[in-house]
């Protein structure tokens, strides 16, 4: 799971990172490198270019020893390095993200691994997640749809202030990218449908709902992303647990 923000050390700097600082990120993360593991990654998409092979854990341990610095997390966002850009996520002040930012990270996706780390870290923490969920939702490019519902999906699980009604309003945003062939982008749409039906029990009935009118949609894309979800969310395990919580 993402480092949440509340746990994170901050640094008081409010200017561009030092070079030494920006270089001091860079060496943990080489020190961390595993070249070896590259192709092995390749093979279920998680890719880029100066791809440094860093582990999940690795690279959360190095965003807590850097920690909260919002101007280091752009100098490593620049770097371009893929795992430089996850730990950016983790770095970064949601409060200080930009609309602007927000965008042009979306548009520098290239990988599902950066796009969900950084929507589950930064974005889902931004004052903005709402907001981008319903801009990005439609966008065609194929990542910054998966960050809409990426952050939805995020947002499902860990927003819990928000009330029903604003993800019943997501559900039509979820029927409207059914259709979307493109692998990255239906299995988000798949994770955000599942998260929504997961949170209680009128949105479970509200996204087996959804489900079913996506079923009747006849795409394959639809079709899958609507018995993926119908399995889980009419499943026994699911009902208990929410039957459970009241």
């Amino acid at each position: 799971p993402p480092i949440h923000p509340a746990t994170m050390p901050r640094h008081p700097s409010h200017q561009p990172p030092s070079s030494d600082r920006l270089a001091t990120a860079l060496a943990l993360l080489q020190a961390q490198a595993r070249p070896g593991e590259l192709a092995g990654m390749a093979r279920y998409g998680i890719v880029g270019e100066g791809r440094l092979g860093l582990s999940m854990p690795a690279m959360r341990q190095i965003a807590r020893t850097l920690g909260r610095d919002h101007d280091l997390a752009l100098g490593l966002w620049a770097t371009r390095i893929p795992d430089a850009r996850i730990v950016a996520g983790m770095v970064a002040d949601p409060a200080r993200l930009t609309s602007r930012q927000m965008d042009d990270w979306a548009l520098g996706f290239a990988s599902w691994d950066v796009c969900d780390q950084v929507c589950g870290s930064a974005f889902a923490a931004s004052p903005l997640a709402w907001d981008k969920v319903a801009d990005w939702a439609g966008r065609p490019e194929a990542f910054v749809r998966r960050a809409a519902f990426a952050l939805l999906a995020t947002l499902a699980v860990h927003d819990k202030a928000a009330g029903n009604a604003a993800f019943v309003t997501a559900l039509a945003l979820i029927e409207d990218a059914a259709g979307d062939e493109r692998n990255f982008v239906k299995k988000a749409v798949n994770w955000a449908l599942r998260n929504i039906g997961k949170r209680n029990v009128a949105l479970n009935q509200a996204a087996i709902d959804a489900a079913r009118r996506i079923q009747a949609q006849g795409s394959r894309a639809a079709r899958w992303i609507a018995a993926d979800a119908l399995r889980e969310l009419t499943g026994g395990a699911v009902r208990a647990r929410l039957a459970a919580r009241g």
